[in-house]
């Protein structure tokens, strides 16, 4: 009996461990276009600290400041993906990437950038 029940938990724990796994595989294919896409000017922990700022004449956005990210919509944010900075009226040194993300990684991105900040729009943590 109590190997029938060390069985059923070793099952049990297996599939928590496979689910879990997938789940992080997602957020970390997230996290993984973020830091190649956007850390070389936004940091690789989103604190606007990119090896490439020295060389900006604007300064990219600290995604993990609450007060400012909150103050942007989440459709703000997949525009300034997908479409560049200039789309929003923000900076031109920020790319375009509808050639290089689909909206599906865009949205993603979007949700990874809110868990950065920790924050969502219009309330600042």
């Amino acid at each position: 009996m109590i190997a029938k029940h060390r069985i059923s938990l070793v099952g049990v724990l297996l599939a928590s461990c496979l689910y879990g796994a997938q789940a992080n595989a997602e957020q970390s294919q997230t996290e993984k276009n973020y830091q190649a896409y956007c850390g070389q000017c936004h940091g690789m922990n989103g604190d606007g600290k990119g090896i490439n700022v020295r060389d900006m004449s604007t300064q990219p956005r600290d995604h993990t400041d609450p007060e400012e990210m909150s103050a942007r919509s989440d459709e703000e944010l997949f525009t300034a993906i997908k479409e560049g900075g200039q789309a929003v009226d923000k900076s031109v040194l920020m790319p375009p990437w509808e050639d290089t993300f689909t909206d599906e990684e865009i949205w993603d991105l979007v949700k990874y950038l809110r868990a950065l900040c920790g924050c969502e729009y219009g309330k600042a943590s």
